[in-house]
């Protein structure tokens, strides 16, 4: 395979930068080998007009995939859709709109909004657990077992039939991963199965081959500074050479990580332009 590049302008975070609005949400233009790829479309259409500030034109994306589905990385697909005629999105195949977070004891909506999968089914394509949509890309489901335990401590479920919500076990998550010919890069929106867990999980789909980089979210603004220092000794223990994090990683949890890692921890902020 010949020589690519992995370009990404991160079109939404939390953190507002280079002049541009944040949301709590996420949305990354990637440009890989002068494919465009779209990863997420935040909380709303305010990645499309953040793109429109950076200079980038939403109808050049080639394809677009969903991390997971949520309503913080989903509720923007209307707006990528109306901005771009041709390009598929790639949800994973337990993508549905079931997922609730658990508030005392109340369920709260917090999936794609409703109807998406109807409104542009000509334009969506189901990812099995194993994909590749083109050449050095790749999405990955989860094989690490028992994640619903993960979902019943971020108090996330799954609605199944009228009444019954079980744990979340992030079915509706995949990695997007691309190939360049000095290693592997990562990039998994929020994490919920844990980034150290996804960093062996693509490992071991890619045996022997360096990891150069795992970048998104990592869900650590509601834990405690003991579980972090813990969370990054396993992500240091990975062999990862890069971690590029924001959104639900939360500030604090931030800091510690580069106490942890040192230098080989970067920020994400709404506007950053980096390359792999």
């Amino acid at each position: 395979m010949s020589q690519k590049y992995l370009k990404t302008t991160v079109l939404v975070d939390n953190t507002g930068g280079c002049g541009l609005r944040g949301e709590w949400g996420l949305s990354f233009y990637i440009e890989y080998g002068g494919r465009k790829v779209l990863l997420d479309a935040g909380l709303s259409g305010l990645f499309a007009e953040n793109a429109e500030h950076l200079g980038i034109d939403l109808q050049s994306v080639d394809l677009a995939v969903l991390s997971h589905a949520h309503d913080d990385h989903a509720n923007g697909l209307d707006k990528f859709f109306e901005k771009n005629d041709h390009a598929m999105l790639y949800v994973a195949e337990g993508c549905d709109e079931n997922c609730y977070d658990k508030h005392g004891m109340f369920y709260k909506y917090a999936g794609i909004p409703r109807g998406i999968m109807k409104r542009h089914k000509e334009r969506i394509i189901r990812a099995g657990a194993d994909t590749v949509p083109e050449e050095g890309i790749r999405l990955l489901g989860h094989t690490t077992p028992d994640l619903d335990r993960l979902g019943l401590m971020e108090k996330m479920y799954l609605r199944q039939g009228a009444f019954r919500y079980i744990p979340d076990d992030f079915r509706h998550e995949q990695s997007l991963v691309f190939e360049l010919d000095n290693g592997i890069v990562i990039f998994n929106s929020c994490s919920h199965a844990g980034a150290d867990n996804i960093i062996s999980e693509v490992s071991q789909a890619y045996p022997g081959r360096r990891i150069l980089a795992m970048i998104g979210g990592f869900h650590l603004f509601n834990k405690d500074d003991g579980y972090v220092r813990a969370f990054a000794q396993r992500v240091r223990a990975t062999g990862v050479e890069a971690v590029y994090t924001g959104h639900c990683t939360g500030r604090k949890a931030l800091d510690l990580l580069r106490e942890e890692l040192g230098d080989r921890v970067h920020a994400l902020e709404t506007g950053l332009v980096f390359m792999i």
